[in-house]
């Protein structure tokens, strides 16, 4: 996992239009976007270019790497997400 999409995710999507390779979801024309809280990044398909995270207005993508300690939980809600 490369990149992780916090709690503080305002869902407008800019992530989405600014990643390569369509890796971020669900988006809003995807069943269960409504009832989704957030984004997430679909961590077997991320090329790990971080061009999601500069277009967040919400400061929500962090590298794994640089997670805050509190923020822990969103590494393994992104990957339960995806079924990992």
């Amino acid at each position: 996992m490369a990149y992780v999409i916090t709690p503080a995710c305002t869902k407008d999507e800019l992530c989405v239009e600014a990643c390569p390779v369509d890796c971020i979801h669900p988006k809003k024309d995807e069943d269960g976007f409504e009832a989704t809280p957030q984004l997430f990044i679909n961590p077997g398909e991320c090329i790990d270019c971080g061009a999601c995270v500069p277009v967040c207005p919400a400061s929500a993508i962090y590298s794994v790497d640089d997670l805050p300690a509190d923020q822990a939980a969103s590494a393994t809600a992104n990957a339960a997400h995806y079924g990992n």
